[in-house]
């Protein structure tokens, strides 16, 4: 299948992709996965082992897109929940060193 990732065209397969990725140990996932093999890797780290490409140069996105077209599970990064805030009462609690009940 041809995918354009950082302007340039790229013909990959699903096999091609799990052969580029034998042996490639997967780096701490921080951001967006992809599966490949029953192995999850970062989104970034595959798509630099499959077009030999500095991370610099493509979006996350741009092989999220590829992968996905090839038939390979992707999974986006939760979102992180902001923090409840504190009322004033709470927050001087807080401050006090007492328990504060939420």
């Amino acid at each position: 299948m041809r995918c354009v990732i950082a302007r340039f065209p790229f013909d990959l397969t699903k096999s091609g992709v799990q052969d580029s990725m034998k042996g490639v140990k997967p780096q701490p996932i921080t951001g967006d996965s992809v599966i490949i093999s029953r192995r999850h890797y970062p989104v970034m780290q595959v798509g630099e082992v499959v077009t030999r490409q500095d991370r610099r140069d493509f979006s996350a996105g741009e092989v999220v897109r590829a992968m996905a077209a090839l038939g390979f599970t992707c999974r986006t990064a939760p979102k992180e929940e902001p923090a409840q805030a504190l009322t004033a009462v709470q927050q001087a609690s807080a401050m006090l060193g007492s328990p504060v009940s939420v």
